[in-house]
Formats: C-alpha cells, sequence, structure tokens
C-alpha cells in the first residue's frame, strides 16, 4: 500500500492512497479547516474499520438492523506528542429482536480476526470495546434491551 500527501497550504494537505482515493487533511486547531486532523483520521479509521466488520457479520447472521453507530473515545497524553493512551469503543445496535450472542460474536470476530486497524493499535495502547442494544419502536423512537462489556478470552 502506497500513500501521498501534497501541500495545500496552511496546514492543509491532500491524500492520496495508491487506489486514487483522496482525502483532505488539516489541523485540528483550525476550525474551518479542510478536514479531519491526523489523529482524528486515525481515530476514524479505527472506529470504521471495526464497524464494517461488525455490520457485515450481523448482515450475514440474518440481524434486522436499522441503525448502527460506532462511538470512539481515545485518551490522549498530555505531553508531546500526545499519542492515544487509552480507547474505548461503544457499539450501538438497533433494531428488531437483536440477539445479543450474535453482537458479542461479531465484536469478537472483528476485533481478533479481521479489523487490521484494531489488531495494530491495540499492540501500543489498550482497547475496550462496550455495546448497547435498542429495540427498534419506529418513528426514530428506540428502547435499550441490553448492554455489556465484550472481554476478550
Amino acid at each position: 500500500m502506497d500513500a501521498k500527501v501534497t501541500w495545500k497550504g496552511k496546514l492543509a494537505f491532500e491524500a492520496i492512497a495508491d487506489t486514487g482515493r483522496t482525502i483532505m487533511l488539516d489541523s485540528s486547531a483550525d476550525p474551518n479547516g479542510l478536514g479531519p486532523a491526523p489523529m482524528e483520521l486515525i481515530a476514524m479509521s479505527m472506529a470504521g474499520c471495526t464497524a464494517m466488520d461488525v455490520i457485515s457479520i450481523m448482515e450475514k447472521k440474518k440481524q434486522d438492523v436499522t441503525d448502527f453507530d460506532v462511538l470512539l473515545h481515545a485518551d490522549r497524553a498530555e505531553e508531546h506528542p500526545k499519542v492515544f493512551t487509552r480507547v474505548e469503543m461503544v457499539y450501538e445496535v438497533t433494531g428488531h429482536a437483536i440477539d445479543e450472542s450474535a453482537v458479542v460474536r461479531a465484536i469478537e470476530l472483528s476485533v481478533q480476526k479481521y479489523c487490521p486497524a484494531h489488531a495494530m493499535l491495540s499492540q501500543v495502547f489498550p482497547v475496550s470495546q462496550r455495546y448497547v442494544i435498542f429495540e427498534d419502536e419506529g418513528n426514530g423512537a428506540r428502547r435499550q434491551v441490553a448492554e455489556g462489556t465484550y472481554v476478550a478470552e
């Protein structure tokens, strides 16, 4: 895999991957920036990687998911280079009659087998996972039916 960043002025860069896909990067200090800062992109990539795995697995398990989010909170060191020191991910699954064991298994497969971002970054800092399952009651209403913590065995 190859990537290239090209300076676009101030602290803005256009990043391009060898697939030809592009994204703008910018300083997190600039509220009018053209894109996410590099550390924001790492957090989004980690959440996105596991989210793609989990939703794919849930679909294969024929779970009726109507909404799905992965919330990621990263603690950062006080001193430069202000690396991530700990990450917590919360998987919020909304649907109809969602099987809690299917959610747990999907998270397990993602974090232990499929998500390269998690596999790489969890070697550098601790990562924890929680999940919350909601029953979709229609018209945007939902009711929490389960929650738990995924713990690798």
